[in-house]
């Protein structure tokens, strides 16, 4: 008993059929046993009444299929069902000839009930049953009376298995279409999540470049105020204005960040020009040389070049205040035909490029992997040349679209050519410190 439940209860459904397909089915197979019943009745058989009585019972037991859910969601009782109706259909045919048509329907639902071999063997079974029940009605037997059931079997069971090919080809359509719904969901959510994460990166790059450098900048010039308070007024008076200025600066770039605009020292004006006055303010604000230089001939550039620009210019700085007790600096700014270069060097203590700290946002370490993080993000490169008490030389390029034209490529190699010679001879005004610094 427990076997036979869980064979039933594991054996698969019969595939669902379309409920026009169904009820035509229904119809044809009573419409057969009416007609089988009304022929024996007209024809004034003397057992008529036994064929109108089986016709009866055979489609009542074919309707109490329909009714019984069980018979539709299980094969086990499907064929119990089947054998029952067969029984009774063996009844009829052995008491009218007309009893043979009633197989052809019978073949579908044997097909569709029950398994693929199960099926075609009762279909085997049925095709044999009417033959054989026609051929004792006629007393004889010819090759021509099998002609019809087999005919019979063989269009139901092309019909019923291409259906049921059908149906299985549509299934795993469906299948692969939710798949390819659920794929992309997930990717529309991994690539939002992504997006988040990249977002949340530039907003800390962004964040580091602007407003942590000048809250240090801040810092660095209220304590030099803090020291030079017991007598010097003056200068006092002048770390404080840097101060605020600096605060002005920083509620800027933080209204920026609310607005989603570009950077307000690029507002209105040039990237040589914000990056001119970004040395003249460090310059004034603290105790550094900081000059500029623009090499070549201006070009429009996308906003996204001019801000990455804008910002490495400003992480540079800032570093080289913070931890370079460089005295001199120079910022050039080079349009070299199919590209752009910034160049920034110092002759502070300089420090080991193989012992470079990992970046650390919460000490402030984030500048030069923001750096190449924008670089990257721009199909650009990023190169730092230093050593202790050497100084450092920092290398931002940007590519362009490209310029045709010699005298274009001669004055470009000119440029560079000045540019390396004016970095050397920044590196070698070096001052010589026991104790350098490493930067972040």
């Amino acid at each position: 008993m427990n076997t036979t439940a869980t064979a039933t209860a594991t054996a698969p459904a019969p595939i669902p059929t379309p409920r026009v397909l169904a009820w035509c089915l229904h119809l044809l197979i009573i419409g057969l046993l009416a007609l089988t019943a009304g022929r024996a009745a007209a024809d004034g058989r003397s057992h008529a009444g036994s064929i109108v009585a089986a016709a009866a019972v055979c489609a009542a037991v074919y309707a109490a299929g329909p009714l019984l859910p069980r018979v539709r969601r299980s094969r086990s009782a499907a064929a119990w069902w089947l054998a029952a109706v067969g029984a009774v259909w063996l009844g009829l045919l052995a008491l009218s000839p007309e009893g043979v048509w009633v197989a052809f329907p019978l073949y579908f639902l044997q097909l569709h009930l029950l398994p693929r071999r199960a099926g075609l063997t009762a279909v085997t079974v049925t095709a044999t049953a009417a033959i054989a029940g026609f051929a004792a009605h006629q007393h004889s037997f010819s090759p021509a009376m099998a002609i019809g059931p087999a005919l019979g079997a063989a269009v139901a069971v092309a019909v019923v298995w291409g259906y049921q090919t059908l149906y299985r080809e549509s299934e795993r359509r469906r299948q692969l279409i939710e798949e390819l719904t659920t794929t992309r969901a997930d990717l529309a959510e991994a690539q939002r999540t992504a997006g988040m994460l990249a977002e949340r990166e530039r907003l800390a790059r962004e964040i580091h470049d602007t407003l942590a450098q000048g809250l240090s900048s801040i810092q660095l010039l209220l304590r030099a105020a803090e020291r030079a308070l017991p007598g010097r007024p003056d200068d006092v008076a002048r770390h404080v204005d840097a101060a605020r200025q600096a605060a002005v600066d920083n509620l800027a770039e933080a209204r920026r960040f609310v607005a989603a605009l570009t950077p307000p020292a690029l507002e209105g004006t040039t990237l040589a020009d914000a990056l001119e006055r970004l040395c003249a303010t460090t310059g004034a604000r603290h105790r550094l040389t900081v000059r500029f230089h623009l090499t070549g001939d201006p070009v429009p550039l996308p906003t996204a070049h001019e801000v990455a620009l804008l910002r490495i210019a400003q992480s540079a700085l800032a570093n080289t205040v913070r931890h370079a007790h460089a005295t001199t600096a120079e910022t050039t700014l080079g349009y070299l035909g199919d590209h752009i270069t910034l160049d920034i060097a110092d002759d502070g203590h300089g420090f080991d490029l193989e012992r470079l700290p990992a970046a650390d946002p919460e000490s402030g370490g984030f500048g030069l992997a923001a750096m190449r993080a924008r670089m990257n993000a721009l199909d650009g490169t990023l190169t730092v040349e230093s050593a202790p008490g050497r100084g450092t030389a920092l290398t931002a390029r940007l590519p362009l679209a490209p310029t045709a034209g010699t005298e274009t490529e001669i004055q470009a190699e000119i440029q560079a050519e000045i540019q390396s010679e004016t970095r050397t001879e920044i590196q070698n005004e070096t001052r010589t410190e026991t104790d350098p610094e490493a930067r972040p």
